[in-house]
């Protein structure tokens, strides 16, 4: 029987794109024969995208779907951004998209849903075994208005509706659809840009804002202020917060002398009706998530060693 060492596993791993064991595997049932190996290892496709479900899957595509007054964001990850750029996968996360604006946003149901003749999680198997990469459909939101219209943008596009960051805004009007749809596309690139947490300050999560309070109450108290003057003060900063952190009061990012509201407002006439905000959704890749670290040299010897 030949040798497995740690340079054949590494060299079928870079071939295949493989997991290190599932190369010693390959290698070992074929007496160390390469070309039976990558033979083996296409067979066990599926056993392989199972056994890759393991590894951390921080980077890949956010996508954008809409039809008519709806639109949906989902974010699928992959092991690494060289994925992003693969026409396969960008094929898989654009199917997703618009599979979520019939499915929903609940993850099990998407994966459960139907393209064409098969699932979406066996999609995402199937593009596993192709690609050597774990990845998986992480969420999914979605945003609709009676009347209106929904802008987007995608930031680092690398492909129609996919990018890195991915934003939808939610104008609800009576007013000209293709002038919405252009001031909505404009709101979107500035909500990628500011990242606000909320439309306006009543729709924070109150939990936010008293901890906001308590904040600055202990900030001046500390300060020496006197408690019969701690509220007021505490209500002028919570304004400054409010600039920062809510769509509405931030300065618009195409004109800065202008908040976000005032713009709107302006706008108006141009889109013949009033307009309102009723939601927005940013997806920015891979964040919250925990990207590990791992060396390649240590993964080989405990591989051959196995």
């Amino acid at each position: 029987m030949a040798d497995i060492t740690a340079s054949i596993v590494k060299d079928l791993r870079e071939t295949t794109g493989a997991g290190m064991m599932d190369c010693k595997a390959a290698l070992t049932e074929t007496k160390g024969d390469m070309d039976a190996a990558i033979d083996w290892l296409r067979k066990k496709g599926l056993s392989k995208a199972a056994k890759k479900s393991g590894r951390v899957a921080a980077e890949g595509l956010i996508g954008l779907a809409i039809a008519g007054t709806k639109g949906v964001a989902v974010e699928v990850n992959s092991e690494t951004d060289f994925v992003s750029r693969n026409d396969l996968f960008q094929g898989l996360v654009k199917m997703i998209a618009n599979v979520a604006l019939s499915a929903g946003t609940d993850v099990a149901k998407i994966n459960a849903a139907k393209a064409g003749s098969i699932t979406i999680a066996e999609s995402i198997s199937d593009t596993i075994a192709k690609i050597g990469e774990n990845m998986n459909l992480r969420r999914a939101a979605e945003l609709s208005v009676s009347k209106g219209a929904i802008g987007a943008y995608v930031h680092n596009s690398v492909s129609d509706g996919l990018g890195r960051i991915g934003v939808l805004v939610a104008l609800e009007s009576t007013g000209q659809t293709d002038e919405l749809t252009a001031l909505g596309r404009l709101l979107a690139m500035h909500v990628a840009a500011a990242n606000p947490q909320a439309v306006e300050s009543a729709s924070l999560d109150p939990a936010i804002v008293k901890r906001e309070k308590d904040v600055l109450a202990d900030k001046f108290r500390q300060q020496g202020k006197p408690e019969n003057v701690i509220d007021k003060i505490v209500e002028s900063g919570l304004k400054t917060y409010y600039k920062e952190v809510c769509l509405l009061d931030q300065p618009y990012i195409h004109e800065s002398d202008k908040t976000v509201a005032q713009a709107l407002k302006e706008a108006e006439g141009k889109v013949g009706g009033p307009i309102k905000v009723t939601g927005f959704v940013r997806y920015a890749l891979g964040e919250g998530i925990e990207k590990q670290e791992s060396d390649f040299a240590a993964e080989v010897a405990a591989a051959a060693k196995s």
